[in-house]
């Protein structure tokens, strides 16, 4: 009998967060996003694969846990900062602007929306230990790397706040940055403007240039797929900007094919590459690869508090994605826009040749965590102190960082303390329920 009631007090606890992530997984990737049992195995197969993939995948969990603890230094309901709703360390990479600068930046805007800038910061804070954790540093050393990104986040606020820089034009390029960073872009620069063409297309024996279907990420589409693009393409035309539109001939689609494998928690979503005709007299816009992504309502929508003029501003959910990029990027992308294929809402962006990541291999020193961390934490304080140019659009009427300083009220050392502790249980909680999520699997999901 006492044995017994060693084992029911053991196991309870583990069972009844099993319980809720079922719960939540089943609402999720099953009702709301409607992935059928193939899908939702893929997804898994890559969020089993350690505990920051997990928690990568797993977005709305963090949002269902967060929203319900309590925090010293969240921003009040009706001041809310437009934020990213997915900010990890993954998320950030080099890319061209529209000048054609190679800059570092923030780089997935799927989830973004309106809501607590605390709620971004919580979500890379867990990022940096998850990260740091795979790379071998220590308990204490990822203390330090937390500590290091939110200094530098509240030190880039207030000078935002006080006019010593403009986060309108505030970028980071190979002049103001170190180390991996600065490397990465240099190399960037070197790159050829074709890269992406040569990486994803071929000539085909007519002397056009088409796809490469032989790739194990692209893949042709169905005649309905091809005629709902095809139908609906000027709804992207007459989303472009007026600035950014050349001329129709400029968008002629030349080949349309699927991609395949993208991501984690986008799994589901229907994603294309098209081929478009591009500028003639130009060698380097001639033909250019634009990426259609599948857009939905964002997770954090489903956890804060309702905004009826941000949706009234953002009705269509590629509009909402375009729009938040635009609001965080000083130069954006000249092909952003969005539009509607059988009742699924897209956004287009190019497919640009300058486009790299950070590798693991090459951030497995201390100084290098700690100056890529830095640098983020900067862009952070822009993307959050630049959305407020949405005042000139009627959605935002005060200036955030200003906003997020006032609700940490001086007290960084306070505020840099409790993101630092809780930042070390949660990453534990993440641990602790990666090992229930792969005994879900095994008891659960896998024999359905």
């Amino acid at each position: 009998m006492i044995q017994n009631v060693k084992e029911q007090i053991k196991t309870t606890k583990s069972y009844l967060r099993k319980q809720t992530l079922n719960t939540i997984l089943e609402q999720f990737d099953g009702n709301l996003m409607g992935l059928s049992q193939t899908e939702r195995r893929i997804k898994y197969d890559k969020m089993k694969v350690d505990a920051y993939s997990f928690f990568r995948g797993s977005a709305y969990l963090f949002y269902y846990d967060v929203t319900n603890i309590p925090f010293s230094y969240h921003t009040p309901e009706d001041k809310p900062t437009w934020v990213m709703g997915d900010l990890h360390f993954d998320n950030y990479s080099g890319f061209q602007n529209e000048d054609e600068q190679i800059v570092f930046d923030v780089d997935d805007f799927d989830e973004g929306y309106l809501g607590s800038y605390l709620f971004d910061v919580l979500r890379m804070v867990v990022s940096i230990r998850l990260f740091t954790e795979q790379q071998g540093f220590s308990e204490a050393d990822q203390d330090k790397f937390v500590e290091v990104y939110l200094k530098s986040y509240c030190k880039k606020l207030k000078k935002f706040a006080e006019g010593e820089a403009d986060p309108v034009t505030t970028q980071f390029t190979t002049e103001n940055t170190k180390g991996r960073i600065k490397k990465m872009l240099t190399k960037l620069e070197d790159r050829k403007a074709t890269h992406e063409l040569h990486k994803q297309t071929t000539i085909d024996e007519n002397g056009n240039r088409i796809f490469t279907r032989e790739s194990i990420k692209l893949e042709s589409i169905s005649n309905n797929e091809y005629k709902g693009i095809m139908k609906n393409w000027n709804q992207y035309l007459e989303s472009l900007t007026e600035e950014s539109f050349l001329n129709e001939e400029h968008y002629q689609i030349k080949d349309i094919v699927k991609k395949k494998g993208s991501g984690i928690g986008s799994t589901g979503l229907k994603r294309f590459y098209i081929l478009i005709e591009g500028q003639q007299d130009n060698v380097h816009h001639d033909d250019i690869i634009l990426e259609v992504k599948e857009a939905r309502a964002p997770i954090p929508t489903y956890f804060f508090p309702y905004n009826e003029a941000f949706w009234n501003a953002n009705k269509h959910q590629g509009k909402r994605v375009i729009t938040t990029q635009q609001a965080m990027h000083h130069k954006a992308d000249p092909y952003l826009g969005y539009f509607t294929i059988n009742n699924r809402e897209f956004y287009v962006r190019e497919r640009s040749p300058y486009e790299k990541d950070l590798k693991p291999k090459h951030l497995q020193e201390w100084k290098e965590v700690k100056r890529t961390l830095k640098t983020m934490g900067k862009i952070t304080a822009k993307i959050h102190s630049r959305a407020d140019t949405d005042i000139e659009h009627g959605i935002l009427n005060y200036h955030s960082e200003q906003e997020i300083l006032k609700a940490i009220d001086g007290d960084n050392s306070g505020f840099v303390k409790e993101m630092v502790m809780w930042s070390k249980f949660y990453k534990n909680r993440v641990e602790e329920d990666y090992g229930l999520f792969n005994e879900w699997l095994t008891e659960s999901f896998y024999k359905k």
